[in-house]
């Protein structure tokens, strides 16, 4: 794990500690930071086209039925939050930080909200808004800058994946049994491949694979480095991933290049 990752991995650790902590018992953390981190990673891609999105709702919203294809579109992107709202704007208004954070919410495009409501959310929001911690926790999370530009899909899986094994270790379970480590990763990576290295050099080779476990898409980064081309894995996949193991996170959502509809490219 590099400096970058490890450092961010402790401070939304220490998180855990400042907020939660005779709030919600240690093994429990999980159940809400690992959410948290999701959300404030959206909050980063989707900030430079905030505004835009916000606009073009309001344009469409009683014009069409749907005004989702049209937003998709026009931001090429295939999720996007139409609420006018983000952590940053929550914060601000400290006195009506669970109704706005509600809003904030409801606001993203069903792809995305799907996957929210597997976390199962509601009563955790509710209790921290009770006892005053969701303005705390929200603005721990800001500070954190999870930009694609600053932090890449690999780095995002690993520093998703250390808070997860940290979380699994407070609960008495084996880390294990909720990712896979890297080493083991390349490993059988190098396996998959290693019949078909010829096959796969040279240029105008695409190959699809399918992962029906993908979780932080960490088989799918390491074939990338491991000289494969294009990694196309369906936005329904990785929705099921999540949904079998609510703890999973998605390569899509934390990727700032989603622009495919019916799958995901890595060049």
């Amino acid at each position: 794990m590099s400096v970058k990752t490890q450092n961010i991995s402790s401070l939304i650790w220490n998180t855990c500690d400042d907020e939660l902590r005779g709030l919600f018992r240690p093994h429990e953390y999980g159940s809400i930071i690992l959410p948290f981190l999701v959300l404030r990673r959206l909050d980063c891609v989707l900030e430079p086209k905030k505004d835009k999105i916000y606009e073009l709702y309001e344009k469409y919203k009683n014009k069409v039925d749907d005004p989702s294809p049209i937003i998709q579109n026009e931001i090429n992107s295939p999720f996007f939050n139409f609420s006018k709202y983000d952590l940053s704007r929550i914060k601000s208004d400290p006195q009506n930080v669970m109704i706005n954070f509600n809003n904030y919410l409801n606001g993203y495009s069903k792809n995305v909200y799907d996957i929210i409501e597997n976390f199962n959310l509601t009563p955790l929001i509710e209790k921290l808004n009770k006892n005053n911690r969701l303005y705390q926790l929200i603005d721990k999370f800001t500070e954190v800058d999870l930009h694609p530009d600053r932090i890449t899909n690999h780095q995002m899986g690993t520093i998703y994946e250390e808070l997860l094994r940290r979380f699994s270790e407070m609960s008495n379970e084996e880390s294990g049994d909720h990712y896979t480590p890297r080493d083991i990763v390349r490993l059988l990576v190098s396996l998959v491949f290693e019949g078909d290295r010829e096959d796969l050099q040279g240029k105008g080779k695409i190959r699809s694979i399918y992962d029906c476990c993908c979780g932080t898409g960490g088989m799918l980064t390491i074939g990338k480095h491991n000289s494969i081309f294009f990694l196309i894995i369906t936005n329904k996949l990785k929705i099921l991933s999540l949904q079998h193991h609510q703890k999973s996170s998605l390569n899509g959502v934390f990727s700032q290049e989603n622009r495919y509809p019916n799958g995901r490219q890595i060049k």
